[in-house]
C-alpha cells in the first residue's frame, strides 16, 4: 500500500502526463499548478508543497516547478 506522499506524487505525475503534451516544461508547469489549485484539497495541496520543502527529491523537474508555481497562486 502507497503512503500518502506516495499517492500525491503519483497523482502529480499523472496529472503532469496529462498536460504535457504539445507543451513546453513550462506551460506544463503552468497547467499542472492550475490544476492543483483548482482540485486538490488545501491539505493535499500543503503537503505537496511541506514535502518539495524538506526534501523533494522525487519530484521531476517539471513537478517541482509546477509546485513553486503552485506556492505563487
Amino acid at each position: 500500500m502507497r503512503t500518502q506522499r506516495e499517492q500525491l506524487l503519483v497523482m502529480l505525475n499523472q496529472i503532469i502526463d496529462n498536460n504535457s503534451y504539445d507543451r513546453s516544461p513550462e506551460q506544463t508547469a503552468d497547467a499542472t499548478a492550475t490544476h492543483l489549485q483548482k482540485f486538490w484539497a488545501r491539505s493535499m495541496k500543503q503537503q505537496i508543497i511541506a514535502y518539495m520543502d524538506e526534501d523533494g527529491s522525487e519530484l521531476c523537474e517539471t513537478g517541482r516547478l509546477a509546485v513553486q508555481k503552485l506556492q505563487s497562486i
